[in-house]
C-alpha cells in the first residue's frame, strides 16, 4: 500500500529560507514540495492552481503580512509559520495555525509540527492515485529516509523498518535489512515516521505493525524479536492491536 503524500507550499520572501525547509521536506517521505511563493500575493492563484494541504508560512513578508494573509484563505489548509519573531505567536493561535515556528528552524521542532499537521490531516488527508478497477496498480518509489551512520548518509525504506529502539543520545533502527544506528532522539524520529503503520510500544521501542508476528498482553514479537510492552502503554496498544 502507498503511503499518502501531502502537497506543500513554502511561502517566504528569503531564499536562503525557502532553501533550508526544502532540505528538511526531503527527509519526510510523506511530504511533496508543492511550489515556492516569494510573498503573500503570490499565495491565492498558487492554491487556485494547486493542491496544496501544508503552508509554511513567514509572517514578515512584502506589502501584505502573512497573519493578514491566512485571515482572508477560505482554502482548507493547514498553517505552520515560520518566523524570527516570537511576538506573533499568541496572534498566529488566534487564526488557528497548526504551530509555529522560530528561526533558525531546528529539523527535530520542524518535524514535530508536520506531524501535529498530518494529524490534523490523516482523516481526511489525501492519498495517490488509485488505478482503475481492472487496471494494474502504478508502481510507486518505496518511500525511504536518509540517516548519518558511520559517516556516511544511509538509506533506510520505511516499510523495511522492523522495529526501532532508543539508545539514550542514539536510536537503533532495526530493518530487514540490518540495524541502523543514528543519533536521533526517539521523538524526534516518531515525527519523521508516516501517520499510520507504527505504534510507540513502550518509552524505547516502536515497531511496524505490519512486521509485528504475535503480541500478548506484555510483550509483541517482531520477526524473530520479543519486545515488552510498557505498563503506561499497554492499553492503548491492547486497544490498537485488536482493532486491526
Amino acid at each position: 500500500m502507498s503511503l499518502p503524500l501531502y502537497n506543500c507550499l513554502l511561502v517566504d520572501d528569503e531564499p536562503p529560507a525557502r532553501e533550508v525547509l526544502k532540505r528538511y521536506l526531503q527527509k519526510m517521505p510523506m511530504l511533496r514540495l508543492a511550489g515556492e511563493c516569494a510573498n503573500a500575493l503570490q499565495v491565492i492563484p498558487f492554491l487556485h492552481a494547486h493542491p496544496v494541504d501544508i503552508i509554511f508560512l513567514d509572517i514578515q513578508l512584502p506589502q501584505v503580512s502573512g497573519l493578514e494573509l491566512v485571515r482572508t484563505l477560505n482554502h482548507p489548509v493547514k498553517i505552520i509559520f515560520t518566523t524570527a519573531f516570537s511576538e506573533h505567536a499568541l496572534e498566529s493561535y488566534e487564526v488557528a495555525a497548526t504551530d509555529y515556528l522560530l528561526k533558525p528552524i531546528r529539523f527535530e521542532r520542524f518535524a514535530v509540527a508536520v506531524h501535529k499537521a498530518l494529524a490534523a490531516l490523516a482523516p481526511a488527508g489525501p492519498v495517490l492515485a488509485q488505478a482503475p478497477t481492472g487496471s494494474p496498480a502504478p508502481v510507486e518509489p518505496a518511500a525511504f529516509l536518509y540517516f548519518r551512520a558511520d559517516r556516511k548518509m544511509v538509506k533506510v525504506i520505511v516499510q523495511d523498518i522492523l522495529f526501532i529502539e532508543s539508545l539514550k543520545d542514539y536510536v537503533k533502527i532495526v530493518t530487514v535489512n540490518g540495524p541502523v544506528v543514528t543519533k536521533h532522539s526517539l521523538a524526534a524520529l516518531e515525527a519523521l515516521l508516516p501517520p499510520t503503520g507504527f505504534l510507540r510500544i513502550h518509552r524505547s521501542f516502536i515497531v511496524a505493525t505490519s512486521h509485528l508476528y504475535s503480541y500478548s498482553a506484555t510483550h509483541v514479537q517482531v520477526a524473530s524479536t520479543d519486545l515488552p510492552i510498557g505498563k503506561l502503554y499497554q492499553r492503548e496498544v491492547t486497544k490498537i492491536l485488536e482493532a486491526r
